[in-house]
């Protein structure tokens, strides 16, 4: 008893130090780190899920504030990250409407493997 007692207690030491608490609460972003660079002030979108694909990088330099920006193709993205500083708004419809399915990502750093849709348009706010 005495011994199963203790290869429990190492065991959960042991699983402890392998994941921190930061890590369990952010998944995405882990995962995002190993799949490619998005920089400061980029907004990052990837047309397969997990950031698989070729990027599509969109800065605040060539976009306009508060318009719809449609992403050219028929692909559209699964996965993105926002880094402007500013929040994104992604929609399913290339029109930026509020008929299809949309979502605002805060713009401090938020990693998306996985979107619902398939975005084909975004916007970024100004605050």
């Amino acid at each position: 008893m005495r011994t199963t007692l203790t290869t429990l207690a190492c065991a959960l030491a042991l699983g402890a130090t392998l994941l921190t608490p930061a890590e369990a609460a952010a998944p995405a972003r882990t995962g995002a780190g190993s799949s490619g660079a998005c920089g400061r002030g980029e907004l990052c979108l990837w047309p397969g899920t997990g950031y698989g694909g070729r990027r599509t990088v969109h800065e605040l330099s060539g976009t306009d504030i508060e318009s719809c920006v449609p992403l050219s193709g028929r692909a559209g993205a699964l996965s993105l990250a926002n880094r402007t500083g500013r929040p994104v708004t992604t929609y399913q419809s290339a029109e930026c409407g509020e008929t299809g399915e949309f979502e605002t990502y805060p713009g401090g750093g938020t990693w998306l493997p996985e979107s619902p849709y398939k975005v084909r348009a975004f916007k970024i706010w100004e605050r």
